[in-house]
This record gives C-alpha cells, structure tokens and sequence, in this order.
C-alpha cells in the first residue's frame, strides 16, 4: 500500500476537515520578545481552494501537504501545523510530514516541539538535505551551536546543488564562529567560490563572499534599499559578523532593526529575535 495514498478509513470517521476560511482578528503568535505577530490575508485564495481539495480525497497524504503549503503561504502557522498533524496520525512513519511540522514549529517559535519533530524525520530519513537543514536551524536558535554544526555537516553531505551547498554554508559558518571555532568555520568557506551557479540563494552567497574578504559590506548590505526579508537575511548575517568580530553594540542595534521589520517568519528575523531574547 502507498504511503501517500490511504485508504485509512478508521482515521477519516476521527479526522475532521479544516473549519472554513475565517478571517485573522486574533495575532497567530506574540513573539518572545512581546510583539503581536499577525498571518496575510488569504487574497488569491489558495487556502480555501486547497481545503476543497482535501475534502473531496480527505486521505491523500500530498493533498494534505498542499493544503499545509498553502496555510504556510499565509504565515497560518498554527492551522499549518493541526494540518500537518492530521497527515502524522494517518501516516505516523511519513518523515517529511516531521520535516514540514517541525519547520513551522519554528515558525511560532516552539523550539523543542521543532527539535522533537526534526530528530523524528532525521532518524526515519537523513539523507534528506531539508531536514537536516531544519534540525541546524532549530539547535541553531536554541544557542546549541555545536548541535547546529553537526547537523549542518549532514546537512552539506546530501546537498546536490550550488544552491543548497551555499544555504547550508552560510549557517554552518555562522555555527562555527559562534563556537569560536574559526579554523572549522574557514574551511566551510574554501568551498565557496565565485563560480558557482546561484538560482536562489543570493543573499547567503553574497555574505559567504563578504566572509571570504571578496565583497565588501556596502556591496552587499544596503538597509535603505532593502526589503524586510533582504534585511533579516543579509542584516542577520552581516550583525552576526559584528558579534564575532567584537563589535557586540552594533550587531545589537542590527539585530534590533531587523525585528522593527515585518518579515517576521523569516530565518533571519527568528534569529534575530533569539539573540536578543538571550542578550537580555
């Protein structure tokens, strides 16, 4: 029997389908730092249209991801979660089930949930390079920096593209110099060179080259003429950078500017929060 097809009918009878779309009045979280932090407005959509499709194939494991895609999409994290939750007690050994969960997980910031379900995917899969992604990530904003590293190691070994390789650098390197470990974190770097294909990844590339002395800061980090996403994503890094270097009173002030934005389900603006959360 396929996995991403079940005729579970013991578990439909229990499973009820998603209540009808609503609109946001309530914030989906208020962030560790006190903030009100709300989910999009569902303008296209995709929400709704997803729902009908999983009530008309209530069992269909890819149905169900989609439909937890499509709330992800929105930022309605906790409703992405009871989703993929339903996909769980249908389909308990399904590691990417784990993998999306534990991701937003993260999203609302219920770290040990996201390590618990990340640990979970990896020990059913680890040659996924999302997975192990996720997991570094959430030791990552734990301040579990040598948990992070690992991860991010296991993380590298499946990468199959430039891409994912200069993804998975940039945080691996950032663990290393967390630890203090700036040998580790030098060789993360004599991987990266200017040749390599970018489709995606373009801001973690640009800060990978500012390691390596082959960019300069104002080349790569232009605050006024970013959006809130490229500010939590090169601010994060280029305020790391300043901590490490020992200019701790300016990575706070960036770290600071990165949470005023409203990219707030992004890696760099969780990350952000984190620090000053443990700076308190």
């Amino acid at each position: 029997m396929s996995k991403r097809w079940l005729v579970a009918t013991a578990f439909s009878g229990l499973l009820s389908l998603p209540a009808a779309d609503t609109p946001r009045t309530s914030p989906e979280l208020v962030s560790p730092l006190g903030t009100k932090l709300y989910a999009q407005p569902d303008e296209k959509g995709v929400v709704e249209e997803a729902r009908k499709k999983l009530a008309a194939e209530p069992n269909n494991i890819d149905v169900i991801l989609a439909l937890g895609r499509a709330q992800g999409s929105v930022w309605r994290f906790r409703e992405t979660i009871e989703t993929y939750s339903r996909g769980i007690k249908l389909d308990p050994s399904n590691a990417m089930l784990y993998r999306h969960r534990g991701h937003r997980y993260i999203s609302i910031r219920r770290l040990r949930q996201a390590v618990a379900d990340l640990e979970k995917a990896a020990k059913l899969d680890d040659k996924k390079f999302d997975i192990w992604y996720h997991l570094g990530l959430a030791y990552y904003l734990q301040g579990r920096f040598a948990g992070a590293a690992a991860a991010y190691e296991k993380c590298r070994a499946v990468a199959e593209k430039d891409d994912s390789t200069i993804a998975v650098s940039h945080w691996l390197y950032m663990s290393y110099r967390r630890q203090n470990r700036p040998a580790e974190a030098a060789a993360v770097l004599e991987r990266i060179t200017p040749s390599m294909k970018v489709e995606e990844n373009r801001s973690y590339f640009d800060l990978l080259l500012f390691y390596k002395g082959l960019k300069k800061e104002e080349e790569i980090f232009r605050p006024d003429k970013m959006t809130d996403l490229e500010m939590g994503t090169t601010g994060y890094g280029v305020a790391n950078w300043r901590l490490y270097n020992g200019d701790q009173p300016a990575a706070r002030e960036m770290f600071r500017r990165i949470v005023s934005g409203k990219a707030w389900s992004a890696f760099g603006f969780i990350a952000a929060e984190a620090e000053l959360v443990r700076g308190r």
